[in-house]
C-alpha cells in the first residue's frame, strides 16, 4: 500500500528485516518496535478497506467511482414487455374546466363545434374531511328517548377515522418519519392535531391487529423451499440488540432480541422447523441446526477473496473470484442450473485452484505452538481458504439447484430499511416500540412482494381485513 507516495508495505519489511538483524537492542525494545509495526500494519489494512472488499457499505468509499460493468446489446431505455409509468388521460376527471374562444379573436363567419382538445392536469388537495353522525332521538308521550344506534366504530365525541391511522402509520413505519415529523405533518398540512403518544398508539393497533398474521409468515416461511437468514444490530433503550430477519421472495419476518445465536433462533422458531435451503453468511450458530441444507453467500466470499488479494498479496485468491464469477455467468446463462458435466468441470477447478493455495497460503507451523491445547490463530487469508475448503458443496450449491441465489442479497435487502430507522432514529426507545416496528414492516414488506401497495395494506389493516394471500 502506498500513502503519500510512500512504499508502506516495503517499508515496514525493511524495517523487520533491520530489527531481526540488530543485535545490541535489548528484548524490551524489540519487542515495543515490533508491537509499533503491527499497529502500522493493522491502521494500514482499515485505511484500505472500502465497500468491494470489506462490509463497509458503499457510502462510506472516499471518492467512489461508479462500478463498470459490460455493454450490453439493448438500446438505452424501457425494453420490449417493460410497464412503464407514463402519465396517461383518464376517463372521468375530479373537475372540468371548460375554455371558451373570445370570438373577437377570430375572424367573422359561421362556424361549427366540433369534439374539444383535452389537456389533464394532475394535482392534489390535501384536506381536512370531518364527518359528523347525527344520529335520530326520538321521544314517546312518556317521555322516554330513543337513540339511533352509531356504527360500531364510532363510540366517542371526537375520533381519528380509519384512513387517518392508516396514513399515520405509513409515515411513521414505512416512510420512517420519527414522530414529531408526523405531527408537524397532519397539524400544519391538514390543520389536524395528533399528538406524539397518538401516532405511537396508531402503531400499537397496527401491531394487535396482525397478531394472526406473525404465526402465518413464520409457517410459511417454515415450510418453504428456501428461507434467507440475516442479523443486524440494533439499539434499544441505548442497549445493543440483534434484529434477525428470516424471509424469501414472497414472506418477510423480522424479530428482535437480545441475543445474536441460537438462543434467539429457537425463540423466533423458524429455522429449527425448516427443512429447505438456509442462504446466510456463515454466521457459524446457523450450522447448529442440520435439519436443513446450507447455502452460503457468495458475495461474502468475493469481498474477502478481494480483501487477501489487494491487502495480502494472495494471488490464489483473485484467481478464485475470477472463477466465482465465471461459474455465476455460466449458470445464470444455463437457466440458473448447470448440467452435470459442466457442474463437474468447475469443481475440478475450485479443488485444483484451492489445493495449489495451500502452498500459497499454508496452514500455522504447529511445532510454533504455545500451549498444548486450541486452535492456533490463522490468518484472515487462511480462514477463508479452509473456509472454502470444508465447506465446498455450500459455496457451489448454486450454480446446480435453480432455486439457490449467489449471493444472500434477498436477506441484506429486506433487513437494509432497519439500517435506515437506525440512521434516522437512533434507537428504539423501548423493547415494545421494536416489536411493533418488527411485525408492521415484516407485514409491509409481505404485502409488497404480493403486489400490495403499502398504503392499501395499512388501510385494510384498520378496517380488521388481510389481503387475500393471507
Amino acid at each position: 500500500m502506498k500513502l503519500d507516495g510512500i512504499d508502506i508495505d516495503g517499508t515496514l519489511k525493511e524495517l523487520e528485516s533491520t530489527l531481526a538483524s540488530e543485535k545490541d537492542l535489548s528484548p524490551s525494545l524489540k519487542s515495543m518496535i515490533g508491537i509499533l509495526i503491527l499497529i502500522v500494519k493493522l491502521l494500514t489494512n482499515r485505511m484500505g478497506l472500502n465497500s468491494s472488499n470489506s462490509s463497509k457499505p458503499p457510502s462510506s468509499d472516499p471518492n467512489r467511482l461508479k462500478t463498470t460493468r459490460k455493454k450490453s446489446e439493448k438500446k438505452p431505455g424501457g425494453q420490449k414487455g417493460h410497464i412503464g409509468t407514463t402519465l396517461k388521460q383518464i376517463e372521468e376527471p375530479d373537475d372540468i374546466e371548460v375554455i371558451q374562444i373570445d370570438r373577437r379573436s377570430i375572424p367573422r363567419g359561421h362556424y361549427k363545434e366540433l369534439a374539444p382538445e383535452i389537456r389533464q392536469v394532475f394535482d392534489i388537495d390535501i384536506s381536512r374531511n370531518v364527518i359528523e353522525y347525527q344520529a335520530q332521538v326520538l321521544q314517546n308521550e312518556n317521555g322516554k328517548q330513543f337513540v339511533a344506534p352509531f356504527p360500531n366504530d364510532v363510540t366517542k365525541a371526537v375520533q381519528y377515522g380509519k384512513t387517518l391511522k392508516a396514513h399515520a402509520v405509513y409515515m411513521s413505519l414505512y416512510q420512517l418519519l420519527p414522530y414529531k415529523r408526523v405531527e408537524e405533518y397532519f397539524t400544519e398540512q391538514l390543520q389536524i392535531p395528533i399528538s406524539q403518544g397518538s401516532l405511537f398508539n396508531f402503531n400499537k393497533e397496527a401491531f394487535k391487529n396482525l397478531a394472526g398474521f406473525e404465526q402465518i409468515a413464520k409457517d410459511k416461511l417454515a415450510s418453504s423451499k428456501i428461507v434467507h437468514a440475516d442479523e443486524t444490530g440494533i439499539n434499544i433503550q441505548s442497549k445493543r440488540r440483534w434484529l434477525h430477519c428470516a424471509s424469501n421472495p414472497l414472506w418477510t419476518y423480522f424479530f428482535p432480541h437480545e441475543k445474536r445465536g441460537t438462543e434467539a433462533m429457537d425463540e423466533m422458531n423458524i429455522i429449527p422447523r425448516f427443512k429447505g435451503i438456509l442462504c446466510h453468511d456463515h454466521w457459524k450458530p446457523y450450522y447448529r441446526y442440520d435439519g436443513c441444507l446450507h447455502a452460503l453467500c457468495n458475495a461474502h466470499h468475493l469481498r474477502e477473496l478481494t480483501s487477501a488479494h489487494e491487502q495480502d498479496k494472495q494471488e490464489w485468491a483473485g484467481m478464485m473470484k475470477t472463477l466465482l464469477e465465471e461459474i455465476n455467468v455460466a449458470a445464470h446463462e444455463a437457466g440458473n442450473s448447470l448440467s452435470k458435466e459442466n457442474a463437474e468441470t468447475y469443481r475440478k477447478k475450485y479443488r485444483l485452484l484451492l489445493k495449489n493455495a495451500e502452498k500459497e497460503c499454508p496452514p500455522p507451523d504447529e511445532t510454533q505452538r504455545t500451549g498444548k491445547r486450541g486452535r492456533i490463530k490463522r490468518s484472515k487469508a487462511r480462514n477463508l481458504l479452509e473456509r472454502l475448503i470444508n465447506y465446498e458443496n455450500d459455496v457451489l450449491r448454486f450454480m446446480e439447484n435453480p432455486d439457490v441465489p449467489f449471493t444472500n442479497n434477498q436477506g441484506e435487502n429486506d433487513i437494509r430499511m432497519t439500517k435506515v430507522q437506525q440512521k434516522i432514529s437512533g434507537c428504539f426507545r423501548s423493547q415494545e416500540g421494536s416489536e411493533i416496528f418488527c411485525r408492521v414492516r415484516g407485514y409491509l414488506s409481505t404485502c409488497r412482494k404480493h403486489g400490495v401497495s403499502s398504503s392499501h395494506a395499512m388501510e385494510m389493516l384498520f378496517e380488521k381485513k388481510l389481503p387475500d394471500f393471507i
